[in-house]
């Protein structure tokens, strides 16, 4: 594709020269300067050659029809090379447009392949709105240098080298002094251009957080109506995006400045050069020019300046692509932290059991989140993990499937660190269900089976069934082919809980993390969930995250936490007995409730 397009234009550029000099015999019978030749040569790669040999034809073709006929002759000559020149060069673009389009394809696929790879960690230091500009806008801002970078490389110099060489062989002089007045212009236009990147990255980097306000007011949006905060809202979106209006402003009035700058410049070298050329006209030395000649040179002349010009606008559309491509690059180039070992150990069952040995993390590198946490969970066992808010429940059972990766200790399952198995197999035996149940807008079949291969529609409506949520499915207009819609917008948040508990019973893991699964529900949607949890905890190991120490008596173990430690460990009657125990408080001030 690159080859067919960079052979297409060095046709175009040749074909432009032919065309243009066709003008010569145009010209020459039009001022009646042309010289009659009566004799043919014998044809070769050589264009003295072709020139007598195509005179000669004029010549028989001027004494046979006439010169008008002659004229005629050879303007058809001109428009067959225009032709032929039109064509390859728009064959040229087409073979670019595959090349373009295959390359934004690729980048835009690598963000987002990066996108889901990067851990946890890389977006709680980065907008969503930063990251949804870098992956549309910044990726749109390539195409555009893409584009403009192939028009510099495989097309513009093609064009400009072959009209120059057509020029040398024409006259040599006013081709030097062309030689020593186009770097003077284009070294004007790229003092111009030159903080072009600056502000375009600047401007890239305010449309970022123009994208993460408009994501917190569509996130929040109930929030905002009901505290009567919408002239607030509006009046930091207008400041921000009259802070960008403002870049953008400059950034398009550099940018707009390349063309009538490289028009006027351009003028400027044509006077020169028709007044230098007219020189060589009237001398009657080596170096004298007929008028066609020079009027065809002019011709060849003109036909680079746009190329020429197109340098300049590229150059100032690849100085903003390179702001851009310095944004998608700290998502290209961000460190992965999760380190994946390549010669990680195959795990497809779980066989014994869990153990946290002294393990500290932190997640900032200042303040340890957990602090020297030890616990040994057996196969089959139900451990709760209770405490209050921010004590590190959470992290706690983040930290075995290596959303995050512990700073001290270890994890080990079944006797071998988890760092050690391969990721996907590590994930591949644990299910997840959260305190928000995350849908997508998709239709409920494909949100239980999601994540799993080949589920047959009878294995999702047995996981429905388990997860108390077959019948209102099967109330929903088109049943599991229901689309949901953002978020699971259109279902009840009892709904939306069991579909994932759903979900995790079709995955049938060995390994149940619950993270507060009920603790935003009624009490009609707790009690359905809470019969579905305790269908789905049957006979597996489960670590579970709850505040209603209710759902949790019938724990194997309780850990409590507080303040990243864990300060008491028992079953549900243990716990209680202890007085002024940590969890005892706990139970007596949700009972007062």
């Amino acid at each position: 594709m690159l080859a067919a397009s960079f052979g297409f234009n060095i046709l175009s550029a040749t074909f432009t020269v032919l065309s243009m000099v066709m003008l010569i015999p145009v010209l020459n019978i039009l001022f009646q300067e042309d010289q009659e030749v009566l004799d043919m040569v014998p044809w070769a790669f050589d264009a003295s050659a072709i020139e007598h040999n195509f005179y000669y034809l004029i010549t028989q073709f001027k004494l046979e029809y006439g010169p008008g006929a002659a004229l005629l002759f050879s303007s058809i000559f001109m428009v067959t090379g225009t032709f032929f020149k039109c064509a390859t060069a728009y064959l040229a673009e087409y073979t670019n447009i595959g090349l373009r389009n295959n390359i934004i394809r690729d980048i835009r696929n690598e963000v987002y392949t990066k996108i889901i790879s990067l851990p946890l960690g890389f977006f709680q230091q980065k907008q969503k709105g930063d990251v949804l500009q870098i992956a549309t806008g910044d990726v749109a801002e390539i195409e555009r240098t893409v584009m403009s970078s192939i028009n510099m490389f495989l097309k513009n110099p093609v064009i400009i080298i072959v009209l120059l060489g057509s020029m040398i062989y024409i006259s040599p002089t006013l081709t030097l002094f062309v030689f020593i007045l186009l770097p003077i212009a284009g070294g004007i236009i790229g003092k111009i251009g030159k903080n072009l990147k600056v502000r375009s990255l600047e401007g890239q980097n305010k449309m970022g957080e123009l994208m993460s306000i408009i994501d917190e007011t569509l996130s929040g949006l109930r929030i905002v109506k009901a505290f009567n905060a919408e002239e607030k809202m509006d009046n930091r979106y207008g400041r921000e995006s009259q802070n960008y209006c403002d870049i953008a402003k400059r950034i398009a009035r550099r940018w707009d400045l390349a063309h009538p700058v490289s028009e006027f410049l351009g003028t400027i070298v044509m006077i020169i050069l028709v007044w230098f050329g007219g020189t060589l006209i009237l001398t009657k030395g080596e170096e004298a020019l007929s008028v066609s000649v020079f009027l065809t040179y002019i011709g060849i002349f003109y036909q680079i300046i746009n190329p020429a010009k197109d340098f300049s606008r590229a150059y100032y559309t690849i100085q903003k692509g390179m702001a851009a491509m310095e944004r998608i690059d700290k998502i290209l180039l961000a460190p992965d932290k999760i380190f994946e070992n390549t010669d990680g150990k195959d795990i497809k069952e779980f066989k014994t059991g869990i153990e946290y040995k002294n393990v500290t993390f932190s997640y900032n590198g200042e303040r340890d989140v957990l602090k020297n946490v030890s616990m040994t969970i057996p196969k089959g066992k139900m451990v709760a993990l209770v405490g209050q808010s921010g004590s590190g429940k959470s992290t706690f059972v983040d930290l075995l499937p290596r959303f995050w990766d512990i700073s001290q200790g270890e994890i080990l399952i079944d006797g071998i660190n988890i760092k050690d198995y391969k990721l996907c197999d590590l994930r591949g035996l644990m299910g997840n269900v959260n305190q928000e149940a995350i849908l997508f807008n998709d239709t409920i079949y494909n949100n239980i089976a999601f994540g799993v291969e080949h589920a047959t529609q009878e294995e999702v409506e047995t996981a429905a069934k388990i997860a108390n949520a077959h019948s209102f499915i099967l109330e929903q207009d088109n049943g599991y082919e229901t689309v949901i819609g953002d978020r699971g917008s259109k279902l009840s948040g009892g709904q939306r809980q069991r579909i994932s508990i759903a979900r995790a019973v079709l995955r049938n893991p060995d390994i149940l993390i619950l993270d507060e699964a009920t603790s935003a529900l009624d009490t009609e949607s707790e009690r359905l969930v809470q019969e579905a949890l305790e269908k789905l905890l049957k006979g597996r190991t489960s670590l579970v995250v709850a505040h209603r120490l209710s759902t949790i008596r019938n724990a194997d173990m309780i850990c409590v936490f507080n303040e990243g430690e864990i300060v008491e460990v028992g079953t549900h009657d243990e716990l209680i007995q202890r007085e002024n125990g940590v969890y005892k408080k706990l139970h007596d001030l949700q009972q007062l409730k």
